[in-house]
């Protein structure tokens, strides 16, 4: 038996009020709800986005040395965005304030753009060809 779990995406900013913007401009994502002054949900993704205001500066963790800082920054989990037209979504997303990181890549189960956010984030948009990921399923 599967279990179904719900999925949450949560992503650092320093500035509230510009992610906010950003992603609304750059994904067509709706503010939600705020709570206070350091959390929006933000709604239209198959999931629900919260974008959590971190200062520069702050732990990471209680078990790593490491601090938050908004410069671009690697990391193993990201957000990929499915779209339906890439060319015309990484324009929107560059007008919000996003960076392109290379061109647009064309694999055979579609196109992808490896993007940052202003916030050192790294995203995808990716647009599926086909049979999407079964195209190389075998």
């Amino acid at each position: 038996m599967i279990m179904t779990i719900e999925l949450l995406a949560n992503i650092d900013v320093d500035d509230l009020e510009r992610a906010i913007e950003f992603y609304g401009n750059a994904f067509g994502l709706k503010l939600g709800r705020r709570f206070n002054d350091s959390v929006a949900e933000m709604l239209g993704a198959s999931s629900v986005i919260y974008l959590l205001a971190k200062p520069v500066g702050s732990s990471v963790s209680p078990n790593t040395p490491q601090r938050r800082d908004y410069q671009r920054h690697w990391t193993p989990v990201h957000l990929d965005f499915v779209v339906a037209d890439i060319q015309a979504a990484v324009q929107k997303a560059k007008a919000a304030g996003a960076q392109l990181e290379g061109d647009i890549q064309t694999h055979k189960w579609g196109h992808i753009a490896n993007m940052a956010d202003p916030f050192g984030n790294g995203f995808c948009l990716i647009e599926f060809l086909g049979r999407r990921y079964d195209e190389i399923a075998g």
